[in-house]
């Protein structure tokens, strides 16, 4: 839909926002030797049997409470505000924490990281004040973010669990770790520093996790990747998530993995359920700000995200919505920590409702609010297509996500249809948005 059609439209604002997390899960058919309810697989005791064992023998547990968890990671988990385990959850965490490789896969925004963090945790042995766990993700915003979420589940167990990222001090990283740590999450750069300077020692590591491991073990970090795996003891356990695992990928994990559990989607299978998908399309590149500002007039989004592909045009655009009075933030990959940190604060906050980004931030970023996602250029890679849009609609909420399509983009929009086997409709008639979320 070309601006001038989005300008004929009614000025009425549209709502959109992020209703209620959907959390139930169905559970599937098991064995009928403790005769369960039918209806909900809880037997006379309480107890929720595991289902029977899918095409890969890997079963799946409904409850947190069938999963032999420590009373306190349990009381951690319930904590922070989960009622049942998601479907990565379900079939992840039990083979993880009995000490199996692990590669595993699934929709953004499905709980991938607390499946790890779980995992992770539940080896921990918290009267032995040495790093068991070692977690690893490619930017710092990610790693800030598991450390968040695995300080709080693990908040009833007595653990000291690190962040060790660039931009932070070295002087404190040292400390904390000469003090004595439980789990540590980081960035390959500051990880692999810290290892290579005696500070980190490894040798009482059970287990190494790869958060976005396709992007880790792509060129830009497999080097860094190689080099840390090699302190590790013989019998590391190894577990990989993202929520796209490329055949190439595939390969490089039978060099290090033994035996690895796969819990995989086909690409074809990778929905977005949950996220409606549109495109407008803009004749020219400079129609696409006057298309954007029209959205902006006429719905009114609690909060959305706008991904460009390059650091220039990022700040172009911030510039020129904030010179259009629009209430954003903006953030890549040269700005320091400090100003990240603060950007991803505002917005969390709400403080913020509009964030401009480079794909800096198209993995595994959790923010409640996010509704809407714009991609004001389409990715440079299909993966990241998934990344992006799946900042909408997370763990069962409702989402929305624009791309604006040139001509010279037709084709790569319909490979984008063909690869995850999905429909990205031309935009409707903005009233029709209003049905939606109802």
């Amino acid at each position: 839909m070309a601006t001038e059609q989005v300008a004929e439209q009614t000025t009425e604002k549209i709502q959109i926002s992020a209703p209620e997390a959907e959390t139930e899960v169905k559970t599937e058919e098991v064995q009928e030797t403790a005769k369960p309810d039918p209806q909900t697989n809880v037997d006379p005791s309480g107890y929720t049997k595991p289902s029977k064992a899918d095409a890969n023998g890997i079963r799946a547990y409904t409850s947190f409470d069938d999963m032999n968890l420590k009373d306190q990671l349990l009381r951690g988990i319930y904590g922070y505000g989960f009622e049942k385990p998601s479907a990565i959850q379900q079939k992840a965490i039990v083979p993880m924490v009995s000490g199996r490789d692990i590669i595993g896969q699934a929709q953004s925004g499905s709980g991938k990281t607390a499946a790890f963090v779980v995992g992770a945790l539940a080896q921990v042995e918290p009267k032995k004040r040495k790093c068991q766990a070692l977690v690893l993700a490619p930017t710092r915003e990610l790693a800030i973010q598991i450390h968040s979420v695995a300080t709080q589940i693990g908040r009833y167990m007595d653990l000291q669990v690190i962040s060790l990222i660039g931009g932070s001090s070295v002087r404190n990283d040292i400390g904390a770790l000469q003090n004595g740590v439980h789990m540590c999450v980081g960035t390959p750069g500051r990880v692999g520093h810290m290892i290579g300077e005696g500070f980190l020692q490894c040798n009482n590591l059970k287990l190494f996790v790869l958060d976005e491991a396709d992007e880790l073990l792509s060129r830009g970090f497999m080097d860094s990747i190689y080099d840390i795996f090699q302190y590790m003891p013989n019998n590391i356990q190894a577990c990989l998530f993202s929520a796209t695992m490329p055949n190439e990928v595939l390969e490089v994990t039978t060099k290090f993995m033994r035996e690895p559990i796969s819990i995989l989607v086909k690409a074809e299978e990778l929905t977005l359920e949950g996220i409606e998908q549109f495109y407008i399309y803009v004749e020219q590149e400079q129609y696409k700000l006057e298309t954007l500002c029209d959205l902006y007039e006429y719905l009114c989004i609690s909060q959305s995200m706008i991904y460009v592909n390059t650091r220039n045009k990022c700040e172009g655009l911030a510039r020129d919505m904030d010179q259009r009075d629009f209430s954003i933030s903006m953030m890549h990959s040269q700005m320091d920590r400090d100003q990240r940190k603060d950007v991803m604060s505002k917005f969390r906050s709400g403080a913020s409702r509009v964030l401009i980004s480079t794909d800096l931030l198209a993995r595994g970023i959790d923010v409640q609010g996010v509704s809407l996602v714009i991609n004001y250029d389409l990715p440079l890679n299909r993966e990241n297509y998934l990344h992006r849009i799946g900042r909408s609609g997370r763990f069962g909420r409702k989402g929305v996500a624009i791309n604006f399509v040139k001509q010279d983009d037709t084709e790569t929009l319909k490979e984008l249809e063909q690869y995850y086997g999905t429909e990205i409709r031309e935009m409707p008639d903005p009233t029709t948005l209003v049905e939606m979320f109802q």
